[in-house]
Formats: C-alpha cells, structure tokens, sequence
C-alpha cells in the first residue's frame, strides 16, 4: 500500500485530505467551487474511445487522483473511486460548476473536443503540478496507444508502466511543518469589484505571447517572468484604484503568489503542497514604477519564500488541525470554524492570484504531436478576476477568468505588455459564445 493510502475492506482504499485540502469542502457554494483546468492540444483530432482507454489505463498509476469526496462524521475523506470517469466532450465553457454529487462520485472530469484534451480538478485531490503530471502523462498514453509505440521511462513523463511511489501520495505539508505558527496578521488589499454575472458563465480571455520577449523584458527590469507579470499587474490595479478611490482611503496592492513547496522542501507529492504569498506595495507610500515594483516583488520572495518560513507558514495550518479539541469536533462544527477563519483571513489580504507553472516540458520523439498547453484557475471564493500562466513550445499562455462583465483588468493588462513592446495575440470564449 503507497504512502498515506489505508483500505477499509466495506470502503476500498482512502486517504486524509491533505492541510491544504481541509477548507474546500468546507467553503464551496453554488458560485464557488475551487476546481482548475490542465489541457492539452494535440496535432490530431481525438478519439474518445482510445481517450478512454488511456483514462481507463492510467487509474492505478495515480491512485491519489481517481478518487471521490467522502464524508465522515469528524473529517472529510477521499476514497477510492469503483470505476474511472467517462471522458465527455467539452459542452459549455471552462470550469462548469462541480457541484457535491459530482464529487461523491468523483474529484475529477476529463473532456475533449477537436485536438484538445482537458482535465478538471476539484482542489482537494491536487495544485497544479499534480495536475499537470497527470495531463503530461494522460497525453502520452494516448499517443502510444494511437500510433503503438512505448515511450521510455525517465523522460520527465509518468507511465503505466511505473508504479506509483509513496512520496507521490503523501500529505507533504504534515511531513515538513515546522514547530512553531507564524502569525497570521496581514494588512487587508484592494478589492477587486464588478457587475457579476447571473448567468454563471466564465470569461475567459487568454493571452498567447512569445517567451523569448517576456524574458527579454524581465531580464531587462532584473526579475523574473513571474516578478515581472506580478508587476505588470500590480500596477494596473493601482491604476484602476486611483480611479476609483480617494487617495486617503486606498489599499495596498497585493498579487497572491502560490509557491510550490516541492522545491523548497525536496519533496515529490502528487497532492496539494503549495502556499501563497501576498506580495505588492502600498500605493499611499509612493506612485511606484513598474521597475519599483519588480525590485520590491524580488525583495519580499526572497525575504519570505525560505524553508524556515514556509515551515511556520504550513505550521500555522497543520498544528490547529491537531489540536484535541479540533479533532473531536463534529463535521459540521468543523466546517463552521474554517468558513469563519477563511473568510476573516482567506483571500481578503490580496488582490488577485497570479499562478504560474512555468515552462512545460515534453519528451523530444512527443513535440511533433503536442502543440500547446494551458492552464486555468477559476475565480476564488471572492475574488472576481484570477490569473494562471504556463510556457510551452516558444510561447507562453496567459489565462484571465472572471465572473463579472467587466473587462477593464485584462483590457489594463495586455495592453500595458503591448506598450512595452511585447506582442500579444488574443482570445476569448466570448467571441466563442457570441458565434
């Protein structure tokens, strides 16, 4: 038995939620469900019925994903789930509310259409470097079955043919928590605000720039490509700020950074192990550049993303969990406790999150077949605008969802690249559902 995996012989195989997991469920709503869409575009149409052998293949590959939502009477469960889902063909628009029947039966959905294949997660079984493993490796089984041939292991892409490993399932948060909490205290953001829309319907409008240039200009101002989009966005929501709040009632603004904890600590899971900063500036102080703005973006990760930080930032989260009193505490108790602390400490501390997966990379006998990828975090509990990035094949992708009808964010955005002579090509489920 892997890792943290247990079998209960009336149940079939669990596991815990791992720390990260524990609020999701006890936080969505009808407007709010913490899923995220990996996808893929292959050089060939897709066939669903070989779609569904590589799903149907991969199932034991990764036991941690092929799960449903259980509920028990002190803590949410994952079990193992009786059959693997059916793949569907894309219908509506990217991240359909998964509602809690969808979950009891399983955390997870695998669509195609064309040359795209997609997976969506429900939160609570990965982040996005779980996600993507499993597209990267969805991807190339498919291909092997279509053109009959075996991709060799160790080229960065997980197979069936590999078992998985007990790090892979492990709950990493537990394993590298520190000993003692930092403090929570955080000066409320600038908050996002629109016309939301009824209608549920997500705006999607992705932004296709080349790499090269992004780096080019984040090398130019000495940051990163992630300091450098940070910034960028930064100051359009100081922009769009100083239009609409008087100077002595402005916030600061902040871009909430998830860091993957995998490279801090040296650890492999394939479930949640991320944490976000909230990173920005406070623009009573100054009117800061966006060059100033890279500086101060460069100056507060290095300060806070280090393993002795993070481990108390995790502490913070896993030693509540263990307290006697906490863990005696009915579910429902539970879920009233964590809906109270997120809303009073969740997402009010920054302004929209920036997540980005960086370059994504393939085995070289599988580029000819796999044109582009793309990643997609759907809006948060109360922020209206999310952002998630990825690199691939030369460019790099630029997914800005919203449920609001106003554009004004992203119209700031892209525009403020194209000024800075980046180029940009543009796309829109919009333009999708109008024709």
């Amino acid at each position: 038995m892997a890792g943290n995996i247990k079998e209960d012989k009336k149940l079939r195989k669990w596991m815990r939620l791992d720390n990260a997991a524990l609020i999701f469920p006890a936080i969505r709503s009808f407007r709010w469900v913490n899923t995220f869409r990996v996808s893929v575009q292959l050089s060939q149409e897709i066939d669903p019925v070989v779609l569904q052998k590589a799903v149907d293949e991969l199932m034991g590959r990764f036991p941690t994903i092929y799960v449903r939502l259980g509920t028990g009477l002190f803590w949410y469960t994952l079990v193992e789930v009786k059959r693997p889902p059916r793949v569907r063909e894309d219908y509506a628009y990217p991240l359909t509310h998964m509602g809690t029947r969808e979950q009891r039966t399983c955390c997870f959905r695998v669509f195609y259409y064309k040359r795209r294949i997609a997976a969506e997660f429900f939160h609570v079984i990965t982040d996005g470097t779980g996600g993507m493993a499993f597209i990267k490796a969805l991807a190339a089984r498919y291909l092997e079955l279509v053109d009959s041939f075996e991709l060799a292991s160790g080229k960065g892409v997980l197979t069936v043919r590999e078992k998985p490993s007990a790090e892979e399932t492990e709950d990493a948060f537990v394993k590298c928590s520190g000993k003692y909490a930092m403090p929570r205290r955080e000066e409320t953001a600038y908050r996002l605000s629109g016309t939301y829309d009824a209608t549920g319907f997500r705006h999607l409008i992705t932004g296709i720039l080349p790499t090269d240039r992004l780096l080019q200009e984040a090398h130019r101002l000495g940051t990163t490509v992630n300091g450098f989009l940070c910034a960028v966005m930064t100051r359009c929501i100081m922009d769009m700020q100083a239009v609409r709040v008087p100077e002595r009632r402005r916030r600061p603004v902040k871009i909430t950074v998830p860091v993957n904890l995998r490279r801090l600590f040296s650890v492999y899971t394939l479930r949640n192990f991320a944490l976000v900063l909230n990173i920005g500036v406070d623009p009573r102080l100054k009117d800061y550049t966006v060059e100033e703005i890279c500086r101060e973006y460069d100056r507060q990760t290095a300060l806070e993303a280090v393993p002795e930080k993070m481990a108390a930032r995790i502490a913070a989260n896993v030693l509540p969990a263990k307290n006697k009193l906490m863990r005696l505490a009915p579910l429902i108790l539970k879920n009233i406790v964590m809906r109270t602390v997120y809303r009073n400490v969740g997402e009010n501390k920054g302004c929209i999150n920036i997540s980005n997966l960086g370059r994504v990379d393939m085995p070289e006998e599988l580029m000819p077949f796999v044109e582009r990828f793309d990643f997609i975090i759907g809006v948060q509990y109360t922020y209206p605008n999310n952002c998630s990035v990825l690199s691939y094949g030369g460019n790099t992708y630029i997914n800005m969802i919203r449920n609001i009808r106003e554009t004004e964010l992203e119209r700031r955005f892209f525009s403020m690249l194209v000024e800075m002579g980046i180029p940009v090509s543009i796309e829109s489920n919009d333009t999708d559902r109008q024709g």
